[in-house]
């Protein structure tokens, strides 16, 4: 029942992102899903803690152009402000990445991370972003990385047949 539920939190969150429209779910698993947007393929996932009314609900994922101008990039959307100069750690496991911070999102800072990231999360259970929010105070946005590698791979897959077919 709870890996079902989870399945349906991350259809939940696919068909709300409002970033590039619904799109269509490649796939639906535990807590990740993959959406193929026709620009962008992305895996995404919510954070374990569900916002309060009112509130950003933190999320995260990696996207996929076809082009591969964007080719498994981390970014997460923040449940807090971060404060102007801080830092944003993103630690897979027990491995830490420095991210970069801009207007309540953070994003890996290249491809030899990207890489590193997802092959942390490929041997991992768990996530967290974290950081100082504007008043000074730490937040942590955890996620669960269960069905993460099977959207990250769904993702991938979909944007490198798109590049040399139209896929409808």
């Amino acid at each position: 029942m709870k890996a079902l539920l989870a399945s349906i939190g991350a259809a939940a969150i696919a068909v709300s992102a409002p970033a590039s429209g619904a799109g269509s779910i490649l796939f639906a698993g535990r807590a990740w899903a993959a959406i193929d947007r026709g620009n962008a393929c992305v895996a995404l996932t919510r954070a374990v803690r569900i916002a309060a009314k009112g509130k950003v609900q933190a999320t995260a994922g990696f996207s996929f152009t076809p082009d591969r101008r964007r080719w498994g990039e981390f970014h997460a959307h923040l449940s807090h402000l971060p404060r102007p100069g801080s830092t944003v750690l993103l630690t897979v496991g027990d491995q830490p990445f420095l991210l970069v911070v801009g207007n309540g999102w953070a994003w890996s800072r290249g491809a030899l991370q990207e890489q590193a990231i997802i092959a942390a999360i490929r041997k991992s259970g768990g996530m967290r972003v974290e950081g100082r929010e504007v008043g000074g105070g730490r937040f942590a946005d955890r996620y669960e990385l269960a069905g993460a590698p099977t959207a990250i791979d769904a993702a991938a897959a979909r944007c490198a047949l798109a590049k040399f077919s139209r896929i409808n």
